[in-house]
């Protein structure tokens, strides 16, 4: 119970095991893949599948170590609750602040993807629009309440399993037909010519995108029925079955891709949909991308980052209004209409330069990733003198290897950028420190 932490239950529990896993699901979307798959198929030299394999086991590690502070610390927060206890307060804030980068940027992404494929689609109606559009109905369902959201979910998800299934159906006909390499390969796992570790972790630095989600699970923690264990089995869980899923369709995709140019890399998972299947598969695969990034998964992202300002502002480190709570509703409602202002303001500004919203958001999470690590060891190796060295010390130890690898192999100005946003959150704590000293931040906006 979130009382022994000093928290009041204010959130509504209404979230079982499987709520929590197709929410996990829905906000990495079992068909990502769909949305970027150009771009890391550039970067990999065609090793789509090796990227996601690689992506997917580093995460592993993650997902164990959010299991583990999750079940040590079941309140709403995610990493920078973690941190905040496991660590210190200042360590906490760091930590919160650089998800930040990750969650408050991840729904604009997904508006500026599903923009860009309607624009395909529908040329005569600016990206703007949509938008715009994504954005208002998301907001008004997340203030509605999580339950309204599990619920859409399910049905969601049933809707993306079908698109994929047709997909990996049509494509693997299509590569026993003749189309593509004529049949599966290995070069989608390996490719001798090409391989490069520096190049293909270049390319697992924007796939790694695909799995961010498992970790929004843990900011659930307050809104889930059954006990402390349900979160971290449910993260661990999301997290392999994406990665499966991952793998198999970029694998198809990649064979079919074989001899073919990839001039946008846009729209080259629907024109590779189209190889396999023709217009109407392209279609879909538009439509299906559209309806998973744009509503989904930027629902389910919000609901997350809501969740986390939530956290910041009832701890007094962030304007105390963020911890308000619809009177009806039960949801953390000013805190979704500011994700949503920050989310509009975002999308439209970077409605060009999705490659480096991707590396951004990526940053945020991995910087996170980074400092949950170093907190599983410190909470329990050296606070609790854990004697589970496998568990508590090498597997953390592995996790912060494999994400520092990913880190250095971003983007140039992506790190840049993201080392700009820390500075201003360590900038943002030591003034608020000094400030306040002991005191909680004064900026009740009431």
């Amino acid at each position: 119970m979130i009382e022994e932490f000093g928290y009041k239950q204010e959130l509504k529990r209404a979230l079982s095991f499987w709520d929590l896993l197709i929410y996990g699901l829905i906000f990495m979307v079992p068909i990502a893949p769909f949305g970027v798959f150009g771009y890391v198929s550039d970067a990999s030299k065609g090793m789509v599948a090796l990227a996601y394999l690689i992506g997917m086991t580093g995460m592993i590690f993650t997902a164990l170590s959010y299991a583990k502070m999750s079940e040590a610390f079941p309140v709403a927060g995610s990493v920078y609750a973690y941190a905040q206890r496991g660590l210190n307060e200042y360590v906490g804030f760091v930590s919160g602040w650089s998800i930040l980068l990750d969650y408050i940027l991840i729904p604009s992404l997904c508006y500026v993807v599903s923009a860009n494929a309607l624009v395909a689609l529908v040329p005569g109606v600016p990206g703007w629009l949509w938008i715009i559009l994504f954005i208002a109905v998301n907001t008004f369902i997340n203030i509605r309440g999580v339950e309204f959201t599990a619920k859409a979910n399910k049905y969601t998800l049933i809707l993306l399993f079908t698109v994929l299934l047709i997909f990996l159906i049509a494509g693997i006909t299509a590569l026993f037909a003749g189309k593509g390499s004529g049949g599966f390969t290995i070069k989608p796992l390996f490719d001798a010519e090409n391989f490069n570790i520096n190049l293909v972790m270049g390319a697992v630095s924007i796939a790694v995108l695909s799995f961010l989600g498992f970790d929004a699970i843990s900011t659930m923690a307050e809104e889930v029925k059954g006990g402390n264990k349900v979160v971290g089995r449910a993260s661990v869980a999301a997290l392999l079955s994406v990665g499966f899923l991952f793998v198999a369709q970029t694998w198809v995709a990649s064979d079919l891709a074989r001899g073919t140019t990839l001039d946008n890399l846009d729209t080259a998972f629907y024109d590779i949909a189209g190889i396999a299947g023709g217009a109407w598969l392209k279609t879909v695969a538009i439509l299906a991308t559209v309806f998973s990034w744009g509503i989904s998964s930027a629902l389910v992202s919000q609901a997350a980052i809501s969740r986390i300002l939530f956290s910041m502002g009832r701890d007094r480190k962030l304007p105390r209004a963020l911890a308000k709570v619809h009177p009806k509703y039960q949801t953390p409602y000013v805190s979704t209409i500011l994700v949503a202002i920050v989310s509009m303001v975002v999308s439209l500004g970077f409605q060009d330069a999705m490659p480096v919203l991707t590396n951004l958001v990526n940053f945020g999470a991995l910087t996170g990733f980074l400092i949950l690590h170093i907190t599983v060891i410190n909470h329990f190796m050296i606070r609790k003198k854990s004697k589970n060295i496998f568990g508590h010390l090498i597997l953390p130890l592995i996790g912060m290897c494999v994400i520092g690898y990913v880190i250095t192999s971003m983007d140039a100005l992506a790190l840049k950028v993201g080392s700009a946003w820390l500075c201003l959150g360590i900038i943002y704590i030591v003034i608020h420190t000094k400030v306040y000293k002991d005191k909680p931040i004064q900026m009740d906006l009431q």
